[in-house]
């Protein structure tokens, strides 16, 4: 399966995605893949097309401000959760899909659950691979300083950073000719590293988490957590908590996996999520 590369202008954003359509004609729900940070839609590159193989068409966007889409000033865009929810809300009306399958991964994610929780009728299956979850998540270091004056200012414009953070978090060598890919926004221009200081500043994840935990409260909606059990910096045990109290939702573990498992366990995330979307609710 070709994934193909689009760009698609709302309001005054231009939004970069990755795409792949099954070669059949198929009336599943399609499904909307979001990436964490420092990543990019490039992160879905090997599950992407295990979905399509299962006729699932498979859109992963980069956010506004990473990678390959938009990165505008801060004058012209808050980069907070509400503007991100804002920007999401208008780019899913523009692909004019109505009823789709949600996968999210990683910190920024929670502002793809706050989207889930705030529009579940949109919303077919859900599927959360080691995002936070409860308010007790925080931020890892290395991520807090790219928010600090001056220090933050330098890390961010250093685009060995995308290299020190995915295989950092993943725990694996990851290939260079991908970490090129990954780094070309920050070689391109000084606005990649300018977006992500600011995204870090306005992430307000305490806030946004204790929305996400609240909403899951009321959630009915069929839910997989795919979860690295690994991870430096997010613990499984808000996963099972959350499985726990929810019938609708169930904890599939991945014992070697870190913080970015499409990464390296691509075969095992795809294969989980292409079956969990597969199968008829109970």
């Amino acid at each position: 399966m070709t994934i193909v590369e689009n760009s698609l202008i709302v309001g005054s954003l231009v939004w970069f995605y990755r795409e792949v359509v099954p070669n059949r004609e198929s009336d599943k729900p399609p499904v909307l893949l979001l990436h964490g940070l420092p990543a990019q839609s490039y992160t879905w590159r090997k599950v992407m097309p295990a979905l399509a193989e299962y006729g699932f068409r498979a859109i992963a966007p980069d956010w506004i401000g990473s990678g390959f889409s938009a990165k505008p000033e801060k004058r012209d865009f808050a980069y907070t959760p509400n503007a991100y929810l804002e920007a999401l809300s208008a780019f899913i009306q523009s692909l004019a899909i109505n009823k789709f399958s949600l996968v999210v991964q990683g910190f920024l994610a929670s502002v793809g659950l706050q989207y889930a929780l705030r529009n579940s009728d949109a919303i077919d299956r859900l599927v959360i691979i080691n995002t936070p979850l409860f308010p007790t998540a925080k931020l890892p270091w290395k991520m807090q300083q790219w928010g600090l004056p001056l220090i933050g200012d330098m890390l961010t414009q250093d685009p060995l950073l995308v290299d020190r953070t995915l295989e950092g978090g993943s725990g694996f060598v990851i290939a260079d000719r991908d970490l090129d890919i990954y780094r070309q926004p920050f070689l391109k221009s000084s606005a990649a590293g300018r977006a992500l200081v600011v995204t870090i500043k306005n992430l307000k994840l305490s806030e946004t988490l204790a929305e996400v935990e609240s909403g899951f409260s009321s959630w009915e909606k069929p839910t997989l957590i795919i979860w690295g059990m690994a991870d430096p910096w997010l613990c499984v045990e808000d996963a099972q908590k959350l499985a726990n109290s929810k019938p609708n939702v169930e904890l599939t573990k991945l014992e070697e996996a870190k913080h970015y498992p499409q990464e390296h366990w691509s075969k095992e995330v795809g294969g989980e999520i292409a079956n969990f979307l597969r199968r008829q609710v109970v």
